[in-house]
C-alpha cells in the first residue's frame, strides 16, 4: 500500500517535470540533506526585468531603492535577486544587457591556475542568463557569443552549474569548500528558477539540486558567501547586500 507521504512526493515530482508554476512563486524545499528556497516564475504570465542603474546613472544598490522608483512609476517590485557578479564600484564583471541596450559587453578573459586560485566568474565555462519576450535561457558564454539567441536582457556570471545535463566538470562532489550560493536555471523556454540556499554547500550539490531536482539542464551561478540577497513582500524580506550594495539585479515586476 502506497503512503500519503509517498503520493504527495510523486505528485510533487510530476508537477516539477511538467514545468509549471504555482499560484506562490516561493517555496522552501528540502533535497539529499540541504535547504533550499526556490521561486519560480512563467515568462508568459510574469514580467521579469535586469535593473542595474536608476534614472541618474547611479546603481541602485538595495531593492527598496528599485522598489521606490518603480513605485514612483506605478509599478510593484514582487521579488527580487542579486543578478550577477560585480566590480567594486558595482559595475557589472561580464556582459550586462537592459532593454535591449548593451551596457557592458562580453568578458571573455582567463585566468590560469588551480582551481582553487581561480576566481569563480573564470571558473569556465562561465555563462549568460538571458530574457527574450516570452522565453529565457542560460548559456555558455562561448556558445552564447556565436549563437546571439534573441535578448531583451542578459547578464553573464560563472561558473556554469549545470551544462547539457552535464555537472561543471571542475566541481568536486566531496569538496569541503561550502558556501551560501544562489543561482538560476530554465526548464523549458519559459519557466525560469531562481534558488537561494538556506545553508552552506558545495558548488556540486548545488548543481546537483539544479538538475536533479529541478530538472535543469542548463543552470548559472550568480553568487555566493554574504552576497546573495532576496526580495519579496511575500515573504517579509528585504535582504541588505553584503558588499555595500548589489550590482545588477533581478526583478519581476507588476
Amino acid at each position: 500500500m502506497v503512503s500519503l507521504t509517498h503520493k504527495i512526493i510523486f505528485l510533487t515530482v510530476l508537477w516539477l517535470a511538467s514545468g509549471m508554476v504555482s499560484a506562490e512563486p516561493c517555496r522552501e524545499q528540502t533535497f539529499s540533506g540541504n535547504q533550499y528556497l526556490v521561486c519560480s516564475f512563467d515568462l508568459v504570465e510574469t514580467d521579469i526585468r535586469l535593473f542595474w542603474q536608476n534614472g541618474d546613472g547611479q546603481p541602485y544598490r538595495t531593492f527598496s531603492a528599485l522598489a521606490d522608483e518603480l513605485a514612483s512609476g506605478g509599478k510593484e517590485l514582487v521579488f527580487a535577486m542579486n543578478g550577477g557578479m560585480y566590480q567594486r564600484d558595482f559595475t557589472p564583471l561580464g556582459l550586462y544587457i537592459e532593454a535591449g541596450r548593451e551596457l557592458k559587453s562580453l568578458n571573455t578573459a582567463s585566468i590560469e591556475g588551480s582551481p582553487a586560485q581561480i576566481p569563480n566568474f573564470y571558473k569556465k565555462p562561465n555563462g549568460v542568463f538571458y530574457i527574450g519576450s516570452s522565453h529565457a535561457g542560460v548559456m555558455e558564454t562561448d556558445q552564447f557569443q556565436q549563437q546571439q539567441p534573441d535578448h531583451l536582457y542578459a547578464t553573464q556570471s560563472g561558473p556554469m552549474l549545470v551544462i547539457n545535463g552535464e555537472i561543471h566538470p571542475l566541481f568536486i562532489s566531496d569538496s569541503s569548500a561550502r558556501n551560501v550560493r544562489n543561482g538560476v536555471g530554465i526548464t523549458d523556454a519559459s519557466v525560469v528558477h531562481f534558488v537561494m540556499t538556506n545553508n552552506r554547500m558545495s558548488f556540486y550539490d548545488f548543481a546537483l539540486f539544479f538538475r536533479d531536482y529541478l530538472g535543469c539542464d542548463n543552470a548559472l551561478y550568480l553568487d555566493g558567501g554574504t552576497a546573495p540577497g532576496i526580495y519579496s513582500p511575500a515573504l517579509f524580506r528585504n535582504d541588505l547586500p553584503g558588499h555595500d550594495g548589489y550590482g545588477p539585479i533581478i526583478g519581476v515586476v507588476e
